[in-house]
């Protein structure tokens, strides 16, 4: 599997360099968001933008990605999804489930302004 890893203070940005993300890829993406997230990072950013298809295996590691994030009480925001990898995710109705932006830079925004909220929920108690 190719792909980058770009660690941050606050989040983790993977971005995945295969044009498919299927059962020979999927279980390579699992092994690494589990990894990130075992070593402390909770937000993680998948940049999808060079994924041209997948297919369910592909779907069960982005959900996998999801809970781990979720667990760990962080995010995991999907970014650079093409039209094949949505309808895909809107057929198995996903999209209420799984954040998805259009850029990096959203998804970055978005996890500085949670990570914000929890901060001054924090500070509230």
């Amino acid at each position: 599997m190719k792909f980058t890893v770009d660690k941050h203070e606050k989040y983790v940005l993977i971005k995945l360099n295969e044009t498919k993300l299927n059962s020979l890829i999927s279980p390579q993406l699992k092994s690494e968001l589990i990894l990130t997230n075992t070593e402390g990072q909770r937000n993680i950013i998948l940049d999808l933008s060079t994924v041209k298809y997948s297919d369910s295996s592909g779907l069960s590691s982005l959900l996998v990605g999801h809970r781990l994030c979720k667990n760990a009480e962080g995010s995991f925001i999907l970014t650079g999804i093409n039209d094949n990898v949505s309808r895909l995710i809107a057929i198995s109705q996903l999209e209420t489930v799984l954040t998805i932006v259009t850029t990096v830079s959203e998804a970055i925004d978005l996890i500085f302004m949670e990570e914000i909220e929890k901060e001054l929920k924090k500070e509230a108690r």
